[in-house]
């Protein structure tokens, strides 16, 4: 049986079906307790405890071996994702875990418990290279993880929908870190070991409800795609060509991304070196950053919120797409020229305004131009690579950038990148 071909006298099961009728609430806050784990897990470490962890044991270098840890994480993030997400469109109810037997929730189940393993060896690392090693093994968890659960809007919430899904499900990108960094900074008082123990228990016990208390459309053995490792390989590749939306969709995503990882990923040490914002302010570094961060996440979680209410609305996407990147592209902006506390809170208000309604929407117009719904998890594997690639591929070029220019050229950079995906979303046909 091929990816095209199904015996015409089995009917379509319900896993491969277009979803008609509308998600309630209990649905809705089991994915978003599920992503409020994995977010926290994944996002505080890279933006508090593994920056404070690598100063710890390398302080001359902490730059450098920041831009490589995040980086190699992120190349194991996009190697993970898109494998994960194929072997859980493939997996059929002929087996069951804990009397789980439909498509996703045992992949989500087995993730978060293997990322939470790592995490725990994590934190007893003494060394850059065993904080790599297994910083690397927890992002491939962790991505795993996130394959399974993103399948899940397309694969139950309709069309009509899905702006407004989206958007309650991606708040917790932004409240993850900012519970996380509370956690960490004022509960925990930046422990690496404690702040990862937390990290660690959370990203399990919330994926808890969602796995054993919501339904998971089972798979027919006879609708499952045979396996092969050829076709596991062609998990990486779609055809621009063939779909040309799914590519510009992909494309904007990259950017939108890479304009993020640039942005942020230096923010502590921004704060410290460059505002100097203990000897000015007479507020510690990490504490200023818990405050961009609370800030930042309020604008998030409103944006999110009402920007995908009013999507599904409207019926719109790529207007407010537009607008979101440009927020983001402004606050980078404002912070290549102004490099003080008070624009650092400007921007937080600006670039959490903008985020949040480009999280909701940006999500939504991209289950739209899917090409099939017998590989959403494994096609979502690759809007992935757009979105924990440029990790990587930002921290390569956010480095070179804060030591040859200092931080206004990572600043600049950063709104140039934001401002080619607020253009490049119109290319994009099938979407309004």
């Amino acid at each position: 049986m091929t990816d095209q071909s199904v015996d015409s006298e089995i009917a379509a099961p319900a896993a491969l079906a277009e979803p008609s009728v509308h998600v309630k609430a209990g649905w809705i806050t089991g994915l978003s307790l599920a992503s409020l784990g994995m977010w926290m897990a994944s996002l505080t470490p890279i933006q508090v405890v593994l920056p404070i962890q690598l100063q710890n044991i390398d302080s001359k270098h902490k730059i450098q071996a920041l831009a490589i840890v995040s980086g190699v994480g992120a190349i194991a993030s996009v190697l993970a994702t898109p494998v994960a997400g194929a072997l859980s469109d493939r997996t059929t109810y002929a087996y069951s875990f804990l009397g789980l037997n439909g498509r996703r929730h045992r992949w989500t189940l087995i993730m978060a418990l293997l990322a939470a393993i790592s995490m725990l060896l994590l934190a007893h690392q003494r060394t850059v290279a065993g904080v790599a090693i297994f910083w690397v093994l927890f992002s491939a968890f962790q991505n795993g993880e996130y394959a399974s659960l993103s399948a899940a809007v397309p694969d139950h919430v309709p069309v009509r929908q899905r702006a407004t899904v989206a958007g309650w499900v991606g708040m917790p990108q932004a409240l993850g870190l900012v519970v996380g960094t509370i956690l960490v900074v004022l509960v925990l008082g930046s422990s690496v070991i404690s702040g990862y123990y937390v990290m660690a228990a959370l990203v399990f016990m919330l994926v808890i409800p969602f796995v054993f208390w919501t339904p998971d459309h089972p798979l027919d053995p006879r609708h499952a795609a045979a396996f092969s490792w050829r076709k596991l390989a062609q998990a990486f590749w779609i055809s621009p060509r063939q779909y040309p939306d799914f590519a510009w969709a992909w494309l904007t995503r990259f950017l939108a991304s890479l304009a993020i990882a640039m942005g942020t990923l230096y923010l502590l040490y921004f704060l410290r070196d460059q505002v100097k914002l203990s000897r000015y302010q007479h507020i510690p570094a990490a504490t200023g950053l818990l405050i961009l961060i609370v800030i930042y996440t309020v604008c998030v979680v409103l944006t999110a919120i009402l920007g995908g209410i009013y999507s599904d609305r409207i019926g719109k996407r790529k207007m407010i797409v537009t607008v979101s990147g440009g927020l983001m592209g402004l606050a980078a902006l404002l912070l290549t020229f102004v490099e003080t506390w008070d624009s650092a809170l400007v921007a937080a208000v600006l670039f959490g305004m903008g985020f949040g309604a480009y999280l909701a929407v940006d999500q939504a117009l991209i289950t739209q131009v899917l090409p099939a719904a017998a590989n959403r998890a494994k096609d979502l594997g690759i809007i992935n690579i757009a979105i924990v690639g440029p990790a990587a591929i930002g921290a390569a070029i956010a480095g070179p950038l804060v030591t040859l220019g200092g931080y206004p050229t990572l600043f600049a950079g950063t709104a140039i990148v934001a401002a080619l995906a607020s253009v490049f979303v119109w290319r994009i046909k099938s979407v309004r």
